[in-house]
């Protein structure tokens, strides 16, 4: 076994569960993870000789954990990223000694990469992540602030998830009946739309809703000015919809009017890029940042329509201390999970107005003494945004019923699992 060792740790370094040391150098030449402390390298070893398994005699040792003396301050790392005293208090009340925070900046697949006070770091999701969150929609996001376990056995690992001041949230895409989380923490979100042919009204109040169904604060942003003959009329129709929110109309290509979003940024805030494909937002992403740091593509001649260019979501530094900026992929789809709180804000005028119909379960359609009808009718509200706001309302109770039936089935298989018992080899 010593003589073929070596061959067996060249080709396959987890039979023997070590890695060379020439694979652990040139490992600690990736920026993601050369910044941790040598006592959080645990698979670095010596010669191949040296690698055999050894008898399993009794449980496999840890490391010992980092004291937090040992380790950066917390606000001097991550102040840019948006770390204050509250969320300090908030890691405290859940973390245990020798646990980090992070922030995540970028999701993949198995992977998150986070920033943490030793700098970027990739690390993976534990058991005691999924025990402790459950739910797809509990799990870590872009932007989430996280526990990180820096001796875990398999790596860095993320354990838990501090509470979230605000999220965006929607239904997945594709057949399965689960949320999925955009983006978490989020003080300011930038809804963006293009002034073309690709203004959609309907689209805006879809956005508006989900964003403030998740405790956000959103901000329109009318992009691409330049291609737009009536820019003040379609200021106007979108404070008609805005419900008190913000508007911006700007070109990011040019930087006219990009200054208007500067009041939203500062030292220690977030701010999150939402909108369909093709609308812009990469381009606002460099022209804030100051520099070509998103890929940014053409849209379709035949209708101003975009194509992916972002593929993920990922967390921004801005210069100067401007704050942090969550840059999204553009979403084709944005089905509402739940929403009802956040229709009535989207839709307040025509929530005012309800509130005067003669019925309590009046659906604005042909009741006697509906209120809703009568301002259509005056020209008060206009008759496409009521059905607008008849269509999300059905939409996000179609949601919720969905989402419990779900919720029984896995339900029942667990139940039926937990009967059955542990499978027999």
């Amino acid at each position: 076994m010593r003589e073929i060792q070596p061959a067996i740790c060249a080709i396959w370094p987890s039979r023997c569960g070590r890695v060379p040391a020439e694979r652990v150098a040139a490992r600690r030449t990736s920026p993601s993870e050369a910044a941790w402390p040598d006592s959080l390298w645990r698979r670095a070893a010596g010669p191949c000789d040296a690698h055999a398994r050894p008898a399993l005699t009794g449980p496999r040792p840890r490391p010992a954990r980092l004291a937090l003396s040992d380790l950066p301050d917390h606000e001097d790392a991550l102040a840019p990223f948006g770390w204050t005293a509250a969320w300090r208090r908030a890691f405290d009340a859940v973390a245990s000694e020798g646990d980090q925070p992070g922030r995540v900046t970028t999701e993949y697949q198995h992977h998150l990469e986070l920033i943490t006070p030793f700098g970027p770091v990739l690390a993976h999701r534990t058991g005691r992540l999924r025990h402790r969150c459950p739910t797809r929609i509990d799990q870590p996001a872009a932007g989430d602030w996280v526990v990180v376990d820096p001796s875990d056995e398999d790596g860095p690992g993320v354990i838990d998830v501090l509470p979230r001041s605000s999220r965006i949230v929607r239904q997945a895409a594709g057949r399965r009946t689960e949320p999925q989380v955009v983006g978490a923490n989020l003080d300011t979100v930038f809804v963006v739309t293009s002034l073309n042919r690709d203004f959609n009204p309907r689209r805006l109040e879809r956005y508006l809703a989900v964003v403030w169904e998740g405790d956000g604060t959103p901000v329109v942003v009318l992009n691409k000015a330049d291609l737009c003959d009536a820019i003040d009329a379609r200021i106007e129709e979108t404070r008609a919809i805005a419900a008190g929110a913000e508007v911006v109309a700007l070109s990011a290509l040019d930087g006219h009017g990009v200054d208007a979003l500067e009041p939203f940024l500062g030292p220690g805030r977030t701010v999150g890029l939402v909108g369909s494909s093709g609308v812009g937002k990469s381009t606002l992403a460099n022209a804030l940042i100051g520099d070509a740091v998103q890929d940014t593509g053409a849209i379709r001649d035949a209708d101003d329509r975009g194509r992916h260019t972002t593929t993920r979501r990922q967390l921004l530094v801005l210069p100067d201390e401007r704050g942090v900026l969550l840059d999204t992929p553009g979403m084709r789809e944005l089905g509402m999970w739940g929403g009802e709180e956040g229709l009535r804000r989207a839709f307040a005028d025509v929530e005012d107005r309800a509130g005067h119909c003669r019925f309590r379960d009046c659906t604005h359609e042909s009741e006697p003494g509906c209120a809703v009808r009568e301002a259509v009718e005056s020209g008060e509200i206009a008759e496409a945004r009521v059905r607008s706001y008849r269509e999300l309302l059905a939409e996000a109770a179609e949601s919720v019923e969905r989402a419990k039936i779900a919720e029984a089935r896995r339900e029942r298989v667990a139940s039926g699992r937990r009967r059955r018992g542990p499978r027999r080899k």
